[in-house]
């Protein structure tokens, strides 16, 4: 069963199987980087994607560079993404097993004012945590 797709405002570290309709912003300077389990060496650079609740860093690699590099300004689909937490600030990933598809349908307008990788709970500010209720999803 597929999970329904969420709101950059939804994101929390550690959600797996996410699947979101997003704008790429923009792609940064790729770097590149030797792999610690095997030397190989690898391409990483981080995109800004987002939609109209707010933006991310997404983390890509690779091929997937060249691949969202070519959709910048455009709308894309991510399905089976992660969460995590790197260097303090939050970040999306399509990991091994997600996909990056073009989207039928087209995000207008990005909300580039909230930016949530970069909420203080993620960059070792205080961490705020809701209570007594829980969305449902």
């Amino acid at each position: 069963m597929e999970r329904e797709e969420i709101k950059v405002r939804d994101l929390r570290p550690g959600l797996r199987n996410v699947n979101m309709t997003l704008k790429v912003v923009n792609v940064g300077e790729e770097k590149t980087v030797f792999s610690r389990s095997d030397g190989s060496e690898h391409r990483v650079a981080d995109a800004i994607v987002g939609d109209e609740t707010g933006t991310v860093y997404m983390s890509l690699w690779d091929n997937d560079i060249d691949e969202v590099r070519e959709k910048e300004g455009s709308t894309i689909k991510l399905k089976n993404g992660y969460v995590t937490v790197f260097r303090n600030t939050m970040r999306l990933s399509k990991g091994r097993y997600g996909k990056i598809e073009d989207s039928d349908e087209e995000i207008e307008e990005v909300n580039e004012s909230n930016n949530v990788s970069e909420k203080p709970s993620f960059s070792g500010g205080r961490s705020y945590r809701r209570r007594g209720y829980r969305r449902g999803y």
